[in-house]
């Protein structure tokens, strides 16, 4: 080093220089998600389109007199957010205790002395002294160096520590994620030391220009726009019968209209807008999502938003980056070979020797040949070395065994072929050209397999005292082999990738590395390549070209933050739910674009900000648990959804129906509300349900189009029984108006309550599939609770007539023969809804 870097390394800046810079350039920060308070958490919560509709609902009932009607609805928005807010608020809670900054303290020189400053009060021009262990703190220029190795993997994706050297005085050193002279911020440092140069802080880092793209709002979740779509679909049915039933009730009564007979059509069709909508969903979501996320917190999964439990099980594609996913982390010699491939311990124990003898500050690499094998060099002595530099990129040896010393080099390929002018085989020493040409090709053929490369060249010297020996000395030497390094695959993660896959779930890799290295580990642990872009290719591709692509590729490599960010929103523009896991700075933009963001414990700040699932351990087994559990939750969600939207359209559809004909309201404001309250309680043991395997093998999605379908069918079914019962009881048993009213109440209660065995599998229920216990305890009670209400003083309060038992006993059986009914509709249904699946699977 120059004594003009010398000067500027011992002198650094001055207290005052400092503080005119930071007031110039701002806080070494960066952007970072701002934390939302308790209570706009809380009002957060009620933008819920289904909770719009209730607060409207129960504003309206208060506006009526029906104050009943309003409290219980506003207890029931309250329940949901509350139970949201407290899983959501806890989530927080515990990400910012595993928070941890990029870097705390940091070792710079002011006023020419060396001091520990705050990350945050870095500024330009500070020189910053680096060793192993230590983070990066802003984008810097290397001024001195000593085995300075870097791993840039949270920024670039690329799993091998890189190599960086001083910028040489009088050198233009330019600015980029290339350069081998500038280290940047987040990056972190794994051997050497180094004096560097601050040039870049804060936002003008590359790592603050990444956060950039994360200053803007949310983008909405699968599982958010299908919530919202179907909100809207429920606002609409909903409309459409309450104007239904308020003209018909006006027309009906048009001989006497009054202000009170107004009044009372007007909360009738409230009633049936409390009774057609699912009021409890929230709840029942929450409560769902609240026990997935326990569930998962046990197996060291912390769930930050509860929606993404659900978009887990939507999700049909996983993306992910290889680095300590599908790889362990870490650097490991895999193969030790001659230049014809065959494994040579001679090749292995000189790298060990060269390695182990090593004084400077160990590479990587020569960690992984150390750690690699127990080998015995006690009869080995060392007389010296030639330390490794930059210019040679390679370092030599000199050992001494039995009388005969050996002069052992290792170090880049290119640069140990050119020194040998001899190899050996077996034993035999050879000078052949034509042999010679098999060392590049086996060199290549490494490289093009993906492995990091080492070459090993040795020769005898003279035993002399001599005892210093250079970098002269290195020539004709005898070419012994090839040492071979890779990060491999973890031992058990082909077979969690086989049970991700088996789940119906692609598998995408997207990194930083290069394409050959990250195809060897997708052979490595079975993962067939369906295709492979570089960063490139996918440069020159519209977004058209790239969807097209991007269905059939399975690698992308060599890809930027802003391609990983495009590839998932071009996914998810072609119908996907799509995951991604990642930990690094690199990937906060995709982490946010994702449906469900994944990150972990040991992650850098920003992206455990950005994710909404944190692994405490960087563990594919513990994603596939979440799979599984998002399914289930999805499921329980939609049995709530079907059995409701379809027992509510029915009875709301046969009370529309009723109103034309009989001379009295079928069931009063209050007691439906009281009948759909008591449901809905009875469902709050769903989250216990078990789930047919079958249901779990697949992505699951909201489908609008199916949950009409079957609406209408059930609803209809449900609605053409109903009419059956009003004209038994009115015409056959000629119940009094109170009586009616009770009868269809427990009717309604118990079909409404019971059918969710049969809804609750594609199977015949009881035989094939059971519910849970908690789940049949709960509607068992509920049933039996509403059919004693009528013999209790909580009738008379709700207007409900006093019934014969054997009029009990004959509704008993017509819930019995509406159950049998419902499965027999249930089979033709999913017969009929399969053919149309397999029919459009044919066509496209």
């Amino acid at each position: 080093m120059s004594e003009e870097n010398k000067s500027l390394v011992l002198k650094g800046l001055t207290t005052r220089e400092a503080e005119q810079k930071l007031k110039e350039f701002g806080e070494n920060s960066v952007f970072k998600k701002k934390r939302m308070g308790p209570v706009m958490i809380f009002l957060s919560k009620l933008r819920n389109p289904l909770f719009i509709l209730m607060i409207g609902i129960s504003i309206l009932s208060f506006f009526t007199g029906s104050t009943s009607s309003g409290i219980i609805v506003i207890l029931m928005i309250i329940l949901s957010v509350t139970l949201d807010f407290l899983n959501t608020f806890k989530s927080q809670k515990t990400v910012e205790k595993l928070a941890s900054k990029v870097a705390t303290r940091v070792t710079v020189i002011r006023d020419g002395e060396k001091k520990e400053i705050d990350f945050k009060n870095v500024v330009p021009g500070d020189i910053v002294f680096l060793s192993a262990g230590n983070v990066v703190p802003a984008d810097c220029k290397i001024l001195e160096s000593d085995d300075f190795f870097v791993n840039q993997s949270s920024l670039t994706g690329e799993s091998i520590p890189v190599e960086k050297v001083a910028c040489k005085v009088g050198d233009i050193c330019e600015l980029s994620s290339n350069s081998e002279s500038f280290v940047f911020m987040g990056t972190s440092v794994v051997s050497g030391f180094a004096n560097v140069e601050v040039v870049q802080t804060g936002a003008k880092t590359e790592f603050g220009k990444i956060t950039q793209a994360l200053s803007g709002s949310e983008p909405k979740t699968d599982f958010e726009i299908s919530m919202t779509k179907f909100g809207v679909f429920v606002m609409k049915v909903i409309f459409y019968m309450v104007c239904f039933v308020f003209v018909i009730y006006l027309i009906k009564n048009s001989s006497h209209l009054t202000r009170a007979i107004i009044i009372e059509a007007f909360t009738f069709a409230l009633a049936i807008t409390i009774g057609v909508t699912p009021d409890m969903l929230p709840a029942i979501i929450t409560v769902c999502l609240s026990k997935g996320s326990k569930m998962m917190a046990e197996k060291d999964v912390i769930v930050k938003h509860l929606s993404s439990i659900e978009n887990f099980g939507s999700m049909d594609i996983f993306c992910t980056d290889k680095t300590g996913t599908l790889t362990k982390d870490k650097i490991s010699l895999v193969k030790y070979l001659d230049y014809t491939g065959k494994v040579s311990q001679k090749v292995l124990e000189f790298g060990h020797l060269s390695s182990h003898f090593h004084t400077g500050i160990q590479s990587p690499l020569d960690q992984a040949i150390d750690e690699f094998k127990n080998i015995d060099i006690s009869q080995y002595k060392k007389i010296d070395e030639v330390p490794y530099d930059f210019t040679r990129k390679r370092c030599s040896m000199v050992v001494e065994k039995d009388g005969k010393r050996i002069l052992i080099c290792k170090g880049a390929p290119e640069e140990i072929i050119k020194i040998s002018k001899t190899l050996e085989l077996d034993g035999e020493i050879s000078s052949d050209k034509k042999k010679q040409k098999l060392i590049q090709k086996m060199f290549e053929d490494l490289s093009l397999g993906g492995f990091r490369v080492l070459a090993v060249c040795y020769k005898e010297v003279p035993t002399d005292d001599r005892k210093v020996y250079t970098k002269e000395d290195e020539a004709n030497m005898v070419f012994s082999g090839f040492l071979a390094f890779l990060d491999p695959p973890k031992d058990d993660v082909k077979k969690t990738l086989d049970e991700i896959e088996k789940l119906g779930i692609e598998i995408k890799i997207l990194t930083g590395d290069n394409e050959l290295l990250t195809q060897k580990i997708c052979r490595d642990i079975g993962l067939p390549i369906t295709g492979v872009l570089t960063g490139i290719e996918i440069s020159k591709l519209n977004d058209y070209e790239l969807g097209k692509a991007a269905l059939n590729t399975n690698i992308f490599a060599r890809i930027t933050p802003d391609q990983k960010e495009r590839i998932i929103l071009i996914l998810q523009k072609q119908g996907k739910t799509v995951g991604y896991l990642g930990d690094g700075i690199n990937d906060a933009p995709a982490l946010k674009a994702a449906d469900v963001g994944i990150s972990v414990n040991n992650a850098v700040d920003i992206a455990k900000d950005t994710a909404d699932i944190i692994l405490v351990q960087k563990s594919l087994e513990s994603l596939k648990d979440g799979i599984v559990e998002g399914r289930k939750i999805f499921h329980n969600t939609m049995k709530y959804v079907l059995m409701g939207l379809s027992s509510n359209f029915g009875n709301m559809f046969s009370m529309m129906g009723a109103v034309m004909f009989l001379p009295f309201l079928p069931m009063l404001p209050g007691q439906i509300l009281f009948n759909n309250f008591v449901y809905d309680v009875s469902q709050f043991s769903l989250p216990t349900d078990a789930v047919d395997e079958d249901e779990l093998l697949k992505p699951a999605h909201w489908d609008l189009k199916f949950i009409r379908k079957y609406m209408i069918v059930f609803g209809l079914t449900s609605s053409v029984f109903d009419f059956l019962t009003f004209f038994l009881l009115f015409y056959v048993y000629h119940l009094t108006e109170h009586q009616f009213q009770a009868g269809w109440l427990i009717e309604s209660i118990a079909t409404q309550t019971f059918v969710i065995y049969v809804i609750r599998t594609k199977k015949i229920p009881f035989l094939q599939s059971r519910p849970s216990k908690p789940l049949l305890i709960t509607t068992i009670l509920a049933v039996a609770f509403v059919w004693l209400i009528p013999f209790t003083f909580v009738g008379g309060i709700l207007e409900l007539g006093r019934l014969p038992l054997y009029i009990m006993a004959i509704i008993f059986g017509y819930v019995l023969v509406y159950l049998v009914l419902v499965e027999v509709v249930k089979r033709i249904f999913y017969r009929c809804h399969n053919r149309g699946l397999a029919r459009r699977a044919g066509s496209l």
